[in-house]
């Protein structure tokens, strides 16, 4: 397979240098215009504090991390919900892809998703949701992979500079080999 500049890895623990390079992406997909749940403005020190509640759901096992890196650190991520209730041990709920603007067209949103799918298979999960602003890049890619519309929601969440948006939900049944 040619190098394609990056790698893909699952990450079962955080450093520090990694947390700060994960709060440079988010920062960079929230100035870029990203509805990942933050506002305009989001400081490094915000986006660093998300990422240590993520590393502690890494230590419980509540979360599952995927990080693409490049020759400049940590270029992507996409992580799973794994924490669910009882009843839904087959469950979970992917969020957050994220890539960083200077590492797009590079096919690393691809790779990440099917990494995260890999990841939860490995964790006995079979049947994935996650929500994409409607009409966004993300919600594109998750067209072209094979995952499922199940509808959209007028007024769902905010951009970052305080529109609305719109999302679409989709979903993921590993199991159906199709897609």
């Amino acid at each position: 397979m040619p190098d394609r500049g990056f790698t893909v890895r699952h990450l079962n623990a955080l450093t520090d240098l990694e947390v700060g390079e994960l709060a440079d992406v988010l920062v960079d997909c929230v100035e870029g215009g990203a509805a990942v749940g933050f506002m305009d403005r989001l400081s490094r020190e915000r986006a660093i504090a998300f990422w240590c509640v993520v590393r502690q759901d890494i230590a419980v096992g509540n979360r599952a991390l995927v990080v693409a890196v490049d020759a400049f650190g940590v270029c992507g991520t996409v992580q799973l919900l794994l924490h669910q209730p009882e009843n839904q041990p087959h469950f979970a709920t992917l969020v957050k892809l994220l890539v960083h603007r200077r590492a797009r067209r590079r096919g690393i949103g691809t790779a990440l998703i099917k990494a995260a799918e890999a990841s939860a298979r490995d964790s006995d999960r079979t049947l994935l949701v996650l929500v994409a602003a409607r009409n966004s890049e993300a919600a594109h890619l998750y067209d072209r992979l094979g995952w499922l519309r199940v509808g959209d929601i007028p007024g769902y969440a905010l951009f970052p500079g305080g529109d609305r948006c719109d999302a679409t939900v989709f979903y993921r049944n590993l199991n159906d080999q199709s897609g």
